[in-house]
């Protein structure tokens, strides 16, 4: 399923995970650190993949259009078992 954030919310989401997140996220979908890295606004492709996000200028750091809402739900499932 598809879903549009803007850049700036999709690193806050980020930037708000505990840490050891990103390497929990990555052993559960089964892919590097980097790539989960990428798929919230990061670019180092030489250690991690692309993760169909796509780009668009605009307010708040630009739309971005993401492919697969598997990483980031599972993320707002994290930061939501942290508010409890």
């Amino acid at each position: 399923m598809e879903r549009k954030i803007t850049f700036n919310e999709l690193r806050k989401i980020k930037d708000s995970l505990p840490d050891g997140s990103i390497k929990q996220i990555a052993q559960e979908f089964e892919v590097t650190e980097e790539t989960v890295r990428n798929y919230f606004g990061g670019a180092n492709y030489e250690k991690g993949s692309t993760v169909g996000i796509h780009m668009e200028p605009g307010p708040n750091g630009g739309i971005v259009l993401l492919d697969d809402t598997s990483i980031l739900k599972r993320a707002e499932e994290i930061l939501s078992q942290e508010a409890v």
